[in-house]
């Protein structure tokens, strides 16, 4: 069992939006963000689903070291739905050096080495002396750049397991908070669009010609998005508001079945909703609804229905956000812990977008229009390649 902790304070910058309103009215009239790939020098056909404005973003004098695509990202996140105002607010309260940071994204800064590779020196090949790996590319520089900026002290750290990262940093700062070293914590996921994974993705064969189709009979693949989420966690206090936002449970497992590949009866992902749920002390069947990992490829989907169908009895209504938002990372498991955080305080059980003839052979409950319903648990998945898989269980307080 675990203590609760109060979720205060959250926000999400996406391709379907900047902030909480954008975000939320996105959801409600499933629109989604993908759009034809014009991404930089990138010749692929494919979709992808990038943050407008993210070039034209300015970082503070103090902190230039840090930019790059990554961190601007970061910054323009911060600035969403007051979020570094309730962040600085939280370090004054318990002392910066109780307030952890904890930050999962999955390639940080490599754009920022894409570039420095194209002006390499001629003759010697050396890379630009004004390239700084620590502050910009650096899986570490984001959690970094968070801590400087919002003026925390206490513990930081990156957690970069592919697309589980921006998941089980809300295990790490549990850890902490339990273990009396904090007494909140800043935690999300930031992860830019870059050339590696556009292309890295594409020689795996993973990306779709279209945009993504989670669940549906014809799905070939991702659409590859950016985002940055954030969440400020603190120790539950005395009263709470009907509406506030809890995190129950986390469940972590690690199957290791393959680099890239689920295990084909999605056993590491069973284990980790298991994992929440016996953290939360629930019974799958009070899990109202379960946002699915949902990446559209034929493996992950097919892997992640098994692993559903063999906890849920219930067979509890579930969807993919990722048709909307485009598979962002390491950002992920943060943009979709927001999403069904604000499935819960609007009642709102959000459709899979650009799903047009559901898998029959998915034996899920997969929503393909938003459904109005009572709901006061929400379980949501993130599973990265190597077989790191993280489930999140989060519920209203009233």
């Amino acid at each position: 069992m675990t203590t609760p902790l109060l979720m205060s304070r959250f926000t999400a910058t996406s391709c379907i939006g900047n902030g909480l309103a954008a975000t939320r009215e996105s959801l409600q009239r499933q629109r989604s963000g993908l759009q034809a790939c014009r991404f930089e020098t990138v010749d692929l056909a494919t979709y992808i689903g990038e943050v407008a404005g993210v070039d034209a973003v300015s970082l503070p004098a103090k902190l230039h070291r840090y930019d790059c695509r990554n961190n601007r990202l970061a910054e323009l996140g911060l600035q969403q739905d007051g979020f570094l105002e309730a962040v600085q607010s939280a370090g004054h309260r318990y002392g910066a050096q109780r307030v952890g940071v904890f930050i999962g994204t999955s390639t940080a800064g490599i754009l920022q080495t894409e570039l420095a590779y194209r002006r390499r020196d001629p003759e010697s090949g050396a890379l630009p002396a004004d390239f700084d790996y620590g502050a910009t590319h650096n899986s570490y520089s984001v959690a970094d750049y968070v801590r400087r900026r919002t003026g925390l002290t206490g513990p930081a750290a990156a957690v970069s397991s592919a697309c589980a990262s921006s998941a089980k940093v809300f295990a790490s700062a549990q850890r902490m908070i339990a273990a009396g070293v904090i007494d909140a914590a800043v935690v999300g996921g930031v992860d830019s669009l870059c050339l590696t994974t556009l292309y890295g993705f594409h020689s795996l064969q993973l990306t779709s010609a279209l945009p993504c189709r989670p669940f549906d009979r014809n799905r070939d693949g991702i659409s590859i998005g950016e985002a940055a989420a954030f969440a400020l966690l603190e120790r539950l206090p005395g009263s709470v508001a009907a509406d506030a936002i809890l995190l129950l449970g986390v469940g972590e497992s690690s199957d290791a079945h393959h680099m890239s590949a689920p295990h084909p009866e999605g056993l590491g992902a069973r284990r980790a909703m298991l994992a929440a749920l016996s953290a939360a002390q629930l019974d799958p069947a009070e899990i109202d609804y379960v946002n699915l990992h949902g990446t559209a490829t034929p493996s992950n989907d097919r892997a992640e229905s098994l692993a559903v169908s063999a906890v849920f009895a219930a067979n509890p209504p579930c969807s993919s956000t990722k048709g909307a938002t485009g598979h962002t990372l390491g950002a992920a498991g943060a943009l979709e812990a927001v999403i069904s955080a604000l499935a819960l305080q609007q009642q709102l059980l959000p459709g899979g977008v650009g799903t047009d003839e559901l898998d029959p052979t998915l034996a899920v409950h997969y929503l393909r229009e938003n459904c109005r319903q009572a709901a006061r648990r929400v379980l949501s998945n993130s599973f990265g390649f190597g077989g790191a898989n993280c489930s999140l269980i989060f519920g209203s307080a009233g």
